[in-house]
């Protein structure tokens, strides 16, 4: 007998909240998917070969780990909210003699009989997502993925835990509060967030004022914040804001009605303000943490989309050259590595060149007070170059070699000719500052400003031009800039240090992508280097201004290097898109459940409109503005909280990677992807409440 009313009750459960169980279906479907990347990672293995970490794996666990707890949160508040609705039901139960036992372990059948069907489904969905995730993944390394089912029991585990987990800490939750509770108290317990406590509604409506200022204030500061200490005690600042501006913005509307605003009288507004204040008066924590989720979707999503267009836009142009080469040793021809590939039977087209200097650094120090990356950073009070600090820097630091770095023109033209590109000349008495593609808009001035000389001041250069074509500039050809020279003028400067560039007929075999492997890998080889570094600091190896996505190796394989690089970059857009999607749907379904839910108490408001002159369409008008406000009202606050941190989060992506976008690109995406998900929920709520309304 209990098992079949369990059954019929699980019945009308996920009818009354499809929602929430079309949810936790995508919830599991997207824990399977994303779980599967721990055992089932075919790609791992192929684009890693020697890790012992795989960092995807790594990030994948981490975004479960949050995932779970909101899922959990969710879980929870739907269990206590579907027995708040419910405990009139079982008030009369308790009436008719059944124990408290009886109907809890009712109530937790119930729920883990739709949990199951929610388990089942989000699994056979999660095959389908898991293909899908893959087939995307292979797509983006440039691998083809073969669609193939397969299961594996740690996949299913996993998935089994983590959602069982979270159920079984609600049910034991809601286990306690059936212990606690008697008739008077269920049949109460549905009128409780009915109530509106309109105590110091005066006092409390300057939190609206105060809240609002915070977050101004907020966006003023945000990008001066500077220390660990000073940013979480701002960011703790701002979630408690998020909270106290539901309790102001209660407050405020209920002391507006109070004194008889004009804007009650116009239309059905007293109506529309007086359910939104008692909206948002009993839901005034869950609306925070909306927010709070909203808030951290928009940002997971727009920083996903920040390595995203990365990875399709200049990731490709960061190691133009089939396999280069480094060494400290001016004077090293390359003939061990030279040997070690050719005896792999590939078939290689060599140059070796060397990069010199003049041992000065007038070209560091321009680039150094006229970059925007580094600001007043290296200037005096004056604009003019701080001299003591720039030395300090350059000595302590790896970011820009000690001296100014030269190639001949011969050289450069060589190597142009190996990438595509078309040859330069220049005159006597002439240089040309090869720069990246990303800094080509802070160098404009260097033509008039920047004028080249020896010691003594004689042999002046002057600019003939700048060019941004990409040149492997991070620590290989120079680090962000090169100064190509005539040949003749090399006499003058001494070797810094050797490189080597080969061209590939074909593809990298495996034996030799192993050796290229090997070379990059090289970790001896590479502190051996940083010891003789040690006792010539002038010629360390540097990497340039790059701060976000950097890329360090002696020895650069194209065909090895782009597919690990876009796989690395997988291991932050998959999982920051994971949790963005997860904590929209949570989100959502809290939203939609509760307006769903109290369709039927607004079925009897409505009558009484429309009793009193409002027609059909003027009732599903009603509806659609009251749903309007109480939807937008978090997603509005969201978007204008994280607005000034992806805005100033886009800019400094978009100055330290020269990605082809606009700072404001990513947040814009964003929105339209998170109000697309918005809008499916809006309609389908919107659709369930007239329909209710108008039984």
């Amino acid at each position: 007998m209990l098992s079949k009313l369990a059954f019929r009750n699980m019945k009308r459960s996920a009818r009354d909240y499809l929602v929430y169980t079309l949810t936790m279906t995508i919830v599991v479907a997207l824990m399977y998917s994303f779980g599967s990347l721990f055992f089932q990672n075919e790609l791992a293995d192929q684009v890693n070969m020697l890790e012992d970490v795989d960092i995807m794996t790594v990030m994948i666990g981490l975004a479960t780990f949050f995932i779970v707890l909101i899922v959990a949160w969710l879980i929870n508040y739907m269990v206590r909210f579907m027995l708040e609705k419910r405990s009139t039901e079982f008030g009369i139960y308790l009436l008719l003699g059944m124990r408290k036992k009886t109907i809890s372990r009712l109530y937790i059948r119930e729920n883990i009989l739709l949990g199951s069907v929610s388990f089942l489904f989000g699994c056979l969905l999660g095959v389908v997502f898991q293909q899908l995730l893959f087939t995307v993944m292979f797509s983006m390394v440039r691998m083809e993925y073969h669609l193939h089912v397969s299961f594996h029991r740690g996949t299913i585990l996993v998935t089994v835990l983590c959602y069982a987990g979270c159920y079984l800490l609600a049910l034991l939750r809601c286990r306690r509060r059936f212990r606690k509770m008697n008739i008077h108290g269920l049949m109460n317990a549905k009128r409780q967030n009915e109530e509106i406590r309109e105590r110091h509604e005066s006092a409390k409506r300057l939190i609206l004022p105060l809240s609002v200022f915070f977050i101004f204030l907020f966006w003023a500061v945000f990008g001066r914040l500077s220390g660990a200490r000073e940013i979480i005690l701002f960011l703790v600042g701002l979630v408690v804001t998020i909270y106290l501006f539901y309790v102001g913005l209660s407050a405020w509307i209920i002391c507006y009605v109070r004194r008889k605003g004009r804007g009650i009288y116009t239309g059905q507004n007293l109506f529309l303000l007086r359910q939104f204040a008692s909206k948002v008066r009993t839901m005034q924590f869950t609306l925070g943490t909306l927010t709070s989720l909203f808030t951290l979707a928009l940002m997971g999503a727009s920083i996903a989309l920040m390595f995203s267009t990365y990875e399709n836009t200049v990731l490709e142009d960061k190691f133009p050259f089939d396999i280069q080469m480094y060494s400290a040793d001016a004077e090293d021809d390359f003939r061990k590595e030279r040997a070690l590939l050719d005896a792999r039977g590939a078939e290689l087209e060599y140059y070796s060149y060397r990069i010199y200097t003049d041992r000065q650094i007038q070209v560091n120090a321009w680039i150094l007070t006229h970059l925007r990356a580094w600001g007043t950073m290296y200037r005096n009070e004056d604009g003019s170059p701080d001299m003591p600090k720039i030395e300090r820097m350059l000595q302590t630091e790896s970011i820009y070699y000690p001296f100014d770095t030269y190639m001949g023109i011969t050289d450069y033209n060589r190597l142009r000719e190996m990438l595509g590109y078309d040859n330069i000349s220049l005159e006597s008495g002439e240089y040309l500052l090869q720069i990246k593609p990303r800094l080509y808009e802070d160098v404009q001035k260097a033509g008039e400003e920047l004028q080249i000389g020896n010691a003594s001041g004689e042999g002046i250069l002057t600019c003939a031009g700048i060019v941004a074509d990409p040149f492997s500039q991070d620590g290989h050809n120079g680090a962000d800039y090169l100064i190509i020279v005539p040949d003749a003028v090399l006499g003058r400067m001494t070797p810094y240090y050797s490189e080597l560039v080969a061209d590939v007929k074909g593809e990298l075999t495996e034996e030799l992508r192993q050796i290229v492997h090997d070379l990059s890998e090289d970790k001896e080889k590479f502190y051996d280097y940083m010891e003789e570094y040690a006792e010539r600091p002038e010629v360390d190896f540097s990497t340039g201004s790059d701060n976000i996505i950097v890329y360090i190796g002696l020895c650069l394989a194209r065909e090895m290097l782009i597919p690990e690089m876009k796989y690395l970059l997988g291991s932050m857009i998959f999982p920051l898109f994971y949790i963005g999607l997860v904590f929209v749907c949570v989100a959502m379904t809290v939203l939609a459940v509760q307006q769903l839910s109290d369709s039927a108490k607004y079925r009897f408001r409505y009558d009484v409109l429309n009793k009193l002159g409002l027609d059909r369409r003027q009732i599903r008008g009603l509806i659609l503005k009251q749903l309007a406000a109480y939807y937008l009202c978090p997603a509005l606050l969201a978007v204008v909280i994280s607005g000034k941190m992806i805005l100033y989060v886009s800019r400094v992506f978009v100055l330290e990677t020269g990605v082809p976008v606009a700072a404001g690109g990513f947040f814009l995406k964003s929105i339209v992807l998170f109000f697309g998900i918005y809008l499916v929920y809006f309609i389908v709520t919107y659709v369930g409440f007239k329909r209710n309304v108008h039984a």
